[in-house]
């Protein structure tokens, strides 16, 4: 919805067309330009056809916030059933990796452009071992996608969230366990959606023209890098 009030024609995309739906009416509901499209980032088949759709709604797609993700509730490398496995990658990693390689071909043709990967501070923690691996994937694909775009155009970044109060939170940290997380934290409360919006407008705007390959935490200091 902030996208849209900053102007941008925005393509909602999920593999349930009903939540896809919901957020182009609360984006058009406000006035502003808005449809949604339906596709699962982890099928080529569907994810090759999100740039046409962008197209025929708006004209070619100029940015993309690649924002998806899953992981479960077995944190455990060692005792994880393989399907498992492949569905966390297939979704977190391939499925970014899929929605950049077919989207940036219209960029370049539209002279260019700015992704926004969706990482996580897991990456950097040394936990949750299966999701933490996807999105240190996530962290190498944007900064090597940095270089290769570059000479197009290309602006390609991402944003690294720390622990944000979202239903995905609720299933994966139990209550119990949420106060301690809290107080390790040097802002003391969980971030929320909102607080992860500004930094995505910012990378992917013209204000962030010479930022490329960069993985920002928003975390409220739960990472400390030097």
């Amino acid at each position: 919805m902030l996208f849209a009030r900053e102007g941008a024609s925005v393509l909602a995309v999920d593999q349930d067309m009903a939540s896809a739906q919901q957020t182009a009416d609360l984006i058009l509901a406000a006035g502003d330009v808005a449809a949604a499209f339906r596709a699962d980032v982890a099928v080529e088949a569907d994810v090759a056809l999100i740039s046409d759709a962008c197209d025929d709604h708006f004209g070619p797609p100029t940015i993309l916030h690649n924002n998806v993700g899953i992981g479960t509730g077995d944190g455990g490398v060692t005792g994880m059933k393989r399907e498992v496995w492949d569905r966390i990658f297939e979704v977190n990693v391939t499925g970014m990796y899929l929605t950049c390689k077919h989207v940036i071909p219209a960029m370049r043709a539209a002279g260019g452009g700015s992704i926004v990967n969706q990482s996580s501070t897991a990456a950097w923690m040394g936990i949750s071992g299966f999701y933490g691996l996807a999105k240190a994937s996530i962290n190498f694909l944007t900064t090597s996608l940095a270089h290769e775009l570059a000479h197009h155009d290309i602006r390609i970044n991402a944003i690294a969230p720390g622990p944000t109060d979202t239903g995905a939170l609720a299933k994966q940290v139990p209550a119990e366990f949420q106060e301690p997380l809290v107080a390790s934290l040097a802002i003391k409360r969980l971030g929320t959606p909102a607080d992860h919006v500004g930094p995505a407008l910012f990378l992917l705007s013209d204000e962030a023209s010479w930022i490329t390959g960069h993985v920002l935490a928003v975390d409220g200091g739960q990472v400390t890098r030097i």
